[in-house]
This record gives structure tokens, sequence and C-alpha cells, in this order.
């Protein structure tokens, strides 16, 4: 075990880590440079086409120290977006050490201090790398202060890296084998390891990937998951190389993982204690804190006999995104679907694609939206995820929505457009601290359930990219809120309802109907899109009848012959509506979200 090293690496978005992590495995010969590509470990089509992380991926190197021992060293590449968050806190359970990397032309940014918190509280060893120190931009006098200021290290222990020409790699690996505790573990007491992310194999079933905390496991015996209570053969167990590697024996302080053939999705939890039947251990090990979802949508199939189907593709993807939450529901528009809980819009978005990608699922989503709190008048209350859930307004005393805390690093050129930008979304100034004359980091209280469709967007194209933003839960405020409900002909399109603060209502309610009426395509008769706060019209919009010109065959005589022709048409047409319904085009629905 103290030739152990287990460490990750965390940083904010585009600060370089999988580009580094590629050199790392370079310099250890854990790949041959035929093997190498640009983001060795980032797996996914999807991770390469945008040039970002979206799942954490555990790699174990092996290293020679200039003492002459050879050293084991596990790496977990971790994701750098606030919306991936929860790969990056389950990785830091699962490590005693991490590399904190600083991009040397962008210096400190929101995510590089939310990651390094979550460092802190599982008492990791921090060792700082400046990055991209080979271009031209790169300022290391003055990022080198701000690493300073933020983790109150010495100037000799940041460590001058560049990802792409190799600089200071060896240099990394010297200072992860010296500064990093090697894991502490009893190799004889009782089995027990903590499962921290799963895959679903079709031909193998879903293999776990654990830590070993304590004990050893060896092929073909007999364990037990603790939370769901099953026993499994262990089948194969081994280390996680760039491909998996069978072992014979797994002890304390290796990572590894485990195939037992376990086909359901439901019985692999994340964050479960693995433990050996003969011998269990007393005790789990208390893992990582449940997910809390910040945006809510609904995912439907497109047609409704794919429901089953949908439901497996879903489980399957919460195996390898413990992150998302899902429930049934059904809606009177769509049929059956999923209540799906994310942790933003990218997420969401990624688990859009994700599902349309490995699964040949097509889906409509419906319009995203926060969790609220309403109180009723005898004094209830509970929790809404979707809009027509909420009581009637002669049930209704208050809704509470929640608030989040968000800190906004930025330069301080732009601090004028960033503020108007926040109060625009309901945000209250709570700080203003100047990092250096430069950087300014601003803290705001604001409603979720503001910043859930474009805030992030417009943040970065008033700021040209410079700031960066990270936000934690805040409770829950009394809010002034209504629901607004889109009409067609006088029907309720339950997919479109939207709780809304009442200053914003009018203005949101017209620009969707004026949306509607271009993305809607035009009927037999006419159509009219209405906005609503309960029996109030708010906003209209009408989508006029394609219609014959029946008067055509007509020419001369009386203005009665056209005309009674005319009301004959009329005629038709009502009754045509009485029974027509007007397709809503899945473009409409995702229409809603970029308003903007």
């Amino acid at each position: 075990m103290e030739q152990i090293r287990n460490f990750c690496i965390i940083a904010h978005i585009d600060h370089g880590k999988s580009t580094l992590a590629d050199r790392l495995l370079q310099e250890t010969n854990t790949i041959s440079d035929r093997q190498l590509q640009e983001q060795t470990l980032d797996d996914m089509d999807l991770e390469r086409e945008r040039g970002i992380t979206i799942k954490s991926h555990a790699i174990q190197m092996t290293h020679t120290h200039t003492d002459g021992k050879e050293y084991t060293l596990n790496l977990i590449d971790t994701p750098g977006h606030v919306d991936f968050s929860y790969e990056v806190s389950r990785s830091i359970a699962a490590c005693e050490g991490a590399l904190l990397i600083v991009d040397a032309t962008q210096g400190i940014e929101a995510q590089t201090i939310s990651n390094l918190y979550l460092a802190l509280e599982h008492d990791l060893e921090i060792i700082p790398v400046l990055n991209k120190m080979d271009l031209d931009s790169a300022d290391p006098e003055v990022v080198g202060d701000q690493i300073i200021d933020l983790i109150g290290c010495d100037d000799s222990e940041i460590i001058p890296a560049s990802g792409k020409s190799g600089l200071g790699v060896q240099d990394i690996l010297t200072a992860v084998i010296e500064r990093v505790p090697a894991p502490k573990g009893d190799t004889k007491a009782p089995f027990q390891a903590m499962v921290f992310d799963s895959v679903f194999n079709s031909f193998r079933g879903i293999i776990a990937y654990f830590r070993v905390l304590n004990g050893k496991l060896n092929r073909r015996e007999r364990v037990k998951f603790i939370s769901t209570d099953k026993e499994y053969i262990a089948d194969e167990i081994g280390t996680l190389g760039l491909d998996l590697q069978p072992k014979d024996t797994l002890s304390a302080g290796d990572v590894g993982y485990i195939i037992s053939g376990i086909k359901d999705a439901k019985e692999v939890k994340v964050g479960d204690t693995l433990t050996v039947s003969s011998r269990p251990c007393t005790d789990a090990i208390k893992g990582f804190e449940d997910v809390k979802p910040m945006v809510f949508a609904g995912i439907y199939p497109v047609d409704t006999e794919d429901y089953e189907e949908l439901r497996f593709s879903m489980e399957k993807l919460q195996l390898n995104d413990a992150s998302l939450v899902f429930e049934p529901e059904s809606s009177a528009a769509l049929g059956f679907g999923f209540r799906c809980g994310f942790l933003g819009m990218l997420h969401m978005e990624i688990v859009q694609e994700r599902l349309e990608r490995e699964f040949n699922m097509t889906v409509i989503t419906t319009v995203p939206n926060v969790s609220y709190i309403a109180h009723v008048k005898d004094g209830e209350s509970f929790t809404i995820n979707n809009p027509s859930d909420l009581p009637e307004s002669n049930h209704l005393n208050f809704v509470e929505e929640p608030y989040i805390k968000s800190q906004i690093i930025t330069k301080s050129d732009y601090i004028g457009p960033v503020m108007s930008l926040c109060i625009e979304k309901r945000g209250e100034l709570v700080s203003q601290v100047y990092l250096s004359s430069e950087r300014v980091e601003l803290t705001f209280k604001m409603p979720l359930g503001e910043i859930v469709f474009d805030f992030y967007d417009k943040l970065k194209s008033i700021s040209r990219g410079y700031a960066s933003f990270d936000y934690f839960p805040d409770g829950y405020k009394e809010s002034n809120l209504v629901k607004l409900d889109i009409l067609l002909n006088g029907d309720q399109v339950d997919a479109l309802s939207a709780l809304i603060h009442r200053d914003h209502a009018y203005d949101f309610g017209k620009k969707v109907c004026l949306k509607l009426k271009e993305l809607i395509p035009r009927q037999q008769y006419m159509v009219a899109i209405q906005a609503a706060i309960g029996a109030k019209i708010i906003a209209r919009e009408s989508i006029s009848a394609v219609r014959k010109d029946v008067t055509a065959k007509c020419y001369g005589g009386d203005i009665t012959r056209k005309r009674k022709l005319l009301e004959k048409q009329k005629k038709g047409k009502k009754r045509m509506r009485q029974v027509g319904s007007v397709e809503v085009p899945q473009s409409a629905f995702l229409a809603v979200l970029k308003l903007d």
C-alpha cells in the first residue's frame, strides 16, 4: 500500500485537464504513441465533438520514482463544467490527493474555487499546477499570486507545466509520489469497498468501479452489495488500464472493477458499499451526498409504444450518469413519459443527445422548470415539479421558489453589463470583492428559475467569454408567482405551461404566442393562440386559415350571391374546427426555451 497513490485532476472548464492527463499517460508509458489521440480518456463521441469532459474517467499508471521503487498511480480525470459537479464530488471521495490545474492565461475562475472547496472538505492534499505556460499570453506571476492567496501555499510548491509541450510532467509525477499520502487501510480487516461509478455492457452486464478501503477480494468469491442486500459471484475483477486488466486479487488501496453478471440496473447504486459474503464488514461506508436536481423537465417518447423501451434506456443511462433522476408521469398532450431532474441545461441537452445516439430513442422534452413549494390555505405545503400540479388560486396561500447564491468572477471592465444582467434576472448583490486590480468577484442571490434558460450563455457573451459562473442552493423564498397557460383554440397545452414571476408573465406570454404563430403550420380553419393567467387572457395571436377562394366562379350579379357562398364556407370551417385538433411540432417546444 505504501506504493499506491490515488489522485484526481480538478479545474475550471477548458483549463487543459484532459490534455495534461494525456501527457501523464505518455510519460508513464501507460499508452503507446500509436494508441494516443487527443483527449485519450474522453471515450464518448459527444465529448470529442464539444471538446468537454462529461464523465470522469479512472485509469491506472505505473511509474518508477528516483528512489528506484515502482509506484502505482490511480488517476481520475474529472469534468470542469458546473453541470457535472456531481461527477467531481464522487471522484474526490475516491482519492487522497488532487492536482488543481489553473490556466496561466485565464487565472482562477469560479469552478476552480468550488471544486477546490469540495476537495478541501475531503481533506485532500492539493498540488497546484500552472498550465499552458508555453503560451505568449501566460502571466505566471499574477496567476501564481492568485493561487497563493487562495490556498496559502508557497511559491515553490506551484508546478509550472504545459499539457501541449509536456513541460513539467515529470515534476507533477514526482510531486504526486512525494506529497500525496498513501491510502490508509487494513488488508487483514473484512473486505470493504465503495462503488463510485458503473457502466452497462450489453455482453457482460453491469461493470461496477470501486475503491477498496479495507481487506482483500479474490476472484470467484461471493460478494454482497450492502444497500440492496443482493449477493453475486465475482466472475472477474481487475484494475482499470486503458482497457480492463483482469487480476486474481485486489486489496486495500486499489481502485478496480467487478463483473458479476448483474443485468438489472436498479441493483447497483453509486455510493454503495461492497463486501464479501463469507466475512462481511459491519458498517457501510459513508458515501457521497445524494444529488439535488436543479432543473426539471418532462421527457416523452415520440411514439407512445416506445414508453417501456425509453424506461430501459433511462435506467442504463442512469448507471453511467448517477446525477440523472427520473419518475413516471403522464401529460394530456404527450401521453406517458418521465419527469426528469437535471443539474442544469447543459446536462439536460447531453442526456437528450445521449438517448438519441446511444439508444436510438427520439424524445420530446417539455419546457424545463425548477421545483417550487406551494403553501395552501389549510396550512399544508408540498413540492411542485410540474406547473400543472399547482393548486387553484382560491386554495393557494403563497408559493416559495428556490434561490441560489451565485459567484461570478469577471474582468473589472465588464462589471456594469454583468450587474445589469443579474438585476434583470431579479438578483440581489451580496458582495463585490476585487481579487486583483483586473478581476472582481460578484456574489448575487438569485431565483434559480431565472438562470435556468439562457443566463450562462448571456453572461459569456456580454463578458466576451471572460466571466466564470458557479452557484449553490440557498434555500427558498416567498415569491409572487403565477401559472401561465398556453391555449390553442381554447384547449390547454400542458407541456407549455410555466410558473413565472407576475412582472415577467405579460412579456413572456406575448413572446410565446408570437413564436408559436411562426412555428405551428396553418390549418384549414383559424387557430387562436392565447396566453392566460387563470381565466384572464393576457396575450393572443391568430393563425389565419388556409382558404380556397369560393367566390371565384361567381362574377357579376348581386353581392348577396357572394355572401351566401362565404357563409356556407364559414359553417364548414366551424364544424371542422370542432372536430380538428392542432398538432404542435417538436420545434415549438424547443423554441420556447430559446425565446430571447
